[in-house]
C-alpha cells in the first residue's frame, strides 16, 4: 500500500478536527463557553483543512478543487470576522474578501461552462452541475459581501445569521468532500453506503433550523452580546 503524503494526513486530520468541533458548535448552546471553544477549534481547523487542500489541488492538478478550497477557506475567515467586528463597522477586510470571492464566483462560471462543453461534462474529475453550485454559493456570498458594505456594517440578527450560514456552508462542503472524498480513511463496508449522506446533509438541515431561530426568536434581536460570545 502507498503511503499517504503528509500534507494529505494534515489535511485528514484538520478535516475530522473541524467536523467534530462544527457539530459540537452546533449542538452547544450559542454563546457558552463550550460552544466558543468548540467554534475556535473549528475556526483553526477549517483554515488549515482548506488551506492545505487547496495548495495540494494546485498540483493534482485539479483546479475546480483549488477554488473550492479558496471558498472554504474565505466562508470561515469571514464567519469569524463578522463576529469579532464591532457592530455596524467594516474595514479593509470586507472589501478584500468580496474582491477574493468574486473572482472565485467568476472563475467557478468559467469553469462550470467549459466543463459543461467537455466531452465528459467535467473538469478533473468534477462534474459540471458541482462546480456551477459552488460558483452560486460564492455569488451569494458576493452579494451579501456588497450589501454589507454599502450599508457601512451589519448588526442584530442578520449579524448572527451572516456568521451562522458560512460555517454551516463551510461544514458542509467539509463532510462533503471528506465522506464523499475520502472514504479511503473509512471502514470498508461504508464505502459507497446511501449512510454516508446522513452526516452530509445534517450541517444543511441545522443551517435551516437555526437560521430560522435566529430570524424568529426575541432572544437573538434582543442581546447582540450573544453572537459576541458565539466566536
Amino acid at each position: 500500500m502507498t503511503a499517504m503524503p503528509p500534507a494529505m494526513m494534515l489535511h485528514i486530520a484538520a478535516g475530522g478536527v473541524g467536523l467534530a468541533s462544527g457539530f459540537a458548535a452546533l449542538a452547544f448552546r450559542k454563546g457558552e463557553r463550550l460552544h466558543r471553544i468548540a467554534g475556535t477549534a473549528f475556526f483553526v481547523a477549517m483554515l488549515f483543512m482548506s488551506g492545505i487542500g487547496a495548495v495540494m489541488a494546485v498540483f493534482l492538478p485539479n483546479r475546480p478543487t483549488i477554488l473550492v478550497g479558496v471558498l472554504t477557506f474565505y466562508l470561515v475567515a469571514t464567519a469569524w470576522m463578522t463576529v469579532r467586528r464591532e457592530e455596524g463597522r467594516i474595514g479593509r477586510f470586507e472589501v478584500a474578501a468580496l474582491a477574493i470571492v468574486a473572482v472565485v464566483a467568476t472563475l467557478d462560471f468559467i469553469a462550470g461552462w467549459v466543463a459543461a462543453g467537455s466531452p465528459k461534462g467535467a473538469m478533473d474529475h468534477i462534474p459540471y452541475q458541482m462546480i456551477f453550485v459552488f460558483g452560486g454559493v460564492a455569488a451569494l456570498a458576493a452579494v451579501t459581501d456588497l450589501r454589507v458594505i454599502r450599508r457601512g456594517g451589519i448588526s442584530g440578527a442578520p449579524r448572527i445569521a451572516r456568521h451562522l450560514w458560512r460555517m454551516c456552508v463551510a461544514l458542509l462542503i467539509a463532510t462533503t468532500s471528506f465522506f464523499l472524498g475520502q472514504q479511503k480513511v473509512l471502514p470498508e463496508v461504508l464505502h459507497g453506503s446511501p449512510i454516508l449522506f446522513v452526516p452530509i446533509l445534517a450541517p444543511l438541515v441545522l443551517m435551516i433550523f437555526w437560521l430560522f431561530r435566529v430570524r424568529f426568536s426575541k432572544a437573538f434581536a434582543q442581546a447582540p452580546q450573544t453572537l459576541e460570545a458565539a466566536g
